[in-house]
C-alpha cells in the first residue's frame, strides 16, 4: 500500500511553490482559492518572506491549498488514484487536505473551513503568551512524564524520538531549566500553543463553520490524528477535525496504522521533507519521496503504478479527474441542471460542457458512468490545456 501525507504548519519555505506555477492551470487554482482564503495565495508561495508566511492565517491555507493542487496533478497524470492501492494522512491542519484527497470535503469547503481554524487559532494565540518546544530524544515515557508535571501539553507526538510540548511561556520556561534525561530542547518558532486546551476558542469558530459543510464518506483509507485509527464515516472525520485544533496530533499512531495496513512507500506533499524524514527513522524499509517539485512527479506516478491494487483495504471505488483537452474558456451546458451537480449520477458520455476555442469549441464528457464529486471550474472561466475540470467516482463495475 502506498500513503499520500499532507504536511502541516512549519513544514511551509519561502518560494516552494515557484516551480509549480510553471504547470499550465496551477496559478489560476491558486487565484480562485486566494478568494477563500483571504490571502494571495500565489505570492505568499512565491516571493512572500519568511515571516510572513510564519503567520498562522497565512500558513494554514498556504499549505492546504498547495497540498491539494499538487495532489490534482498527480491524478492528471495517472488513470486515477483509486485504482491504487493508495491510503491518505495530514499533519495537523494537513488533514484538511486529506479530507479532500480522500473525498470527504470539496476543495472549495477545505478552503473556507481552514481560514476559519487559521484565524480562530491565531486569535486564540494573541490572548495569551504561549508557545511550543521540540522534545528531541530521551526515553518517550519519561519525556511523557517531564511534560505532564511541568503543566505542558504534549501536543505532537511525532515518533522516532520526537515530541512537541505545549503551553505558556513560563511553564515551558521551567521544564527547559529541568529537561528531561537525555533530551534535546529545541524552541519552536510558532505563534501559539496549537493542540492544546489554549485552542478553545479556535475549536467553537471551526464547529459553528463546520454545521454548513456536506460531508461524504471516504473513498480511500483515511488517518485521523486523533488516534491513528482509520476513518470510515465523513461525518465522524468533520468532528475529528474540529475536536483536533485542542487535542494532540499522535502522528506516532498513525505511523502504527500506516504499519498495520502494510504501507511500503509514503510520498508526502509539498512542501516536503519532514514526515519523510520522520518515516526513515520511525518505519525502516518503507519507501519515501519527499514532492518538492514539478520534477518528482513522474517518480512519484511510478511509484504509485508498483503499488496498484496491492492490499486488500483498497475498498473504495476510484476517483478520477477529467481535464482541459485545450487552452480556451469552460462552458457549462446551456441547459444546465442540478443533474451535474455535485453528488448527482452521470451517465457515459452526458455533456458536462465544453472547451470553446477561436473558431469552434471541444466537448467534455466521462467515457463512462460516474458520480460527480466536485467541480473545479465554473461556467467562463479560463482554462489550460490538461487543467482538471471536475472530479469523478465511476460506478464499480458490477453495477454498470
Amino acid at each position: 500500500m502506498l500513503l499520500i501525507a499532507a504536511p502541516g504548519q512549519g513544514a511551509q519555505a519561502p518560494g516552494f511553490l515557484a516551480p509549480w506555477l510553471e504547470i499550465p492551470g496551477f496559478a489560476a487554482r491558486l487565484e480562485a482559492w486566494s478568494e477563500l482564503a483571504g490571502y494571495d495565495l500565489v505570492r505568499c508561495g512565491t516571493t512572500a518572506d519568511a515571516d510572513e508566511i510564519r503567520d498562522t492565517a497565512i500558513a494554514q491555507p498556504l499549505l492546504v491549498a498547495a497540498a491539494i493542487a499538487t495532489t490534482e496533478q498527480i491524478a492528471s497524470g495517472v488513470s486515477g488514484l483509486g485504482t491504487q492501492s493508495v491510503a491518505v494522512a495530514g499533519h495537523s491542519v494537513g488533514e484538511l487536505a486529506a479530507g479532500v484527497i480522500a473525498g470527504v470535503i470539496t476543495a472549495g469547503d477545505a478552503m473556507r473551513l481552514v481560514r476559519v481554524r487559521a484565524e480562530g487559532m491565531a486569535a486564540a494565540a494573541a490572548a495569551e503568551p504561549t508557545s511550543m518546544t521540540a522534545v528531541l530524544g530521551g526515553d518517550q515515557d519519561a519525556v511523557l512524564a517531564a511534560i505532564e508535571a511541568a503543566g505542558l501539553t504534549p501536543a505532537n507526538v511525532n515518533g522516532a524520538g520526537q515530541i512537541v510540548a505545549a503551553g505558556t511561556l513560563a511553564e515551558l520556561a521551567a521544564f527547559a531549566a529541568d529537561p528531561p534525561a537525555g533530551a534535546r530542547l529545541r524552541p519552536l518558532s510558532v505563534a501559539g500553543a496549537f493542540h492544546t486546551k489554549h485552542m478553545a476558542p479556535a475549536v467553537d469558530a471551526l464547529r459553528e463553520a463546520a454545521q454548513a459543510v456536506p460531508t461524504r464518506d471516504p473513498v480511500r483509507p483515511l488517518l485521523s490524528n486523533l488516534d491513528g485509527s482509520v476513518v470510515r464515516s465523513g461525518k465522524d472525520w468533520l468532528e475529528r477535525i474540529v475536536n483536533q485544533v485542542s487535542a494532540p496530533v499522535r502522528w506516532d499512531k498513525c505511523m502504527q496504522t500506516m504499519t498495520r495496513l502494510g504501507v511500503t512507500a509514503l510520498v508526502e506533499l509539498p512542501p516536503a521533507g519532514t514526515l519523510t524524514g520522520i518515516a526513515r527513522r520511525a518505519m525502516p524499509g518503507v519507501q519515501t519521496i519527499a514532492l518538492k517539485t514539478p520534477a518528482d512527479l513522474d517518480g512519484v506516478r511510478s511509484l504509485l503504478a508498483e503499488h496498484a491494487d496491492s492490499h486488500p483495504d483498497s475498498h473504495a471505488p476510484e476517483w478520477r479527474l477529467l481535464v482541459a483537452p485545450l487552452a480556451g474558456t469552460f462552458r457549462a451546458p446551456a441547459d444546465q441542471t442540478d443533474a451535474a451537480a455535485p453528488g448527482a449520477a452521470v451517465r457515459a458520455d452526458t455533456d458536462l460542457g465544453h472547451v470553446e476555442i477561436r473558431g469552434g469549441s471541444h466537448a467534455v464528457s466521462a467515457a463512462f458512468p460516474a458520480t460527480v464529486l466536485e467541480w473545479l471550474v465554473e461556467d467562463g472561466d479560463p482554462v489550460s490545456a490538461g487543467q482538471p475540470l471536475v472530479r469523478l467516482q465511476p460506478e464499480p463495475a458490477e453495477q454498470r
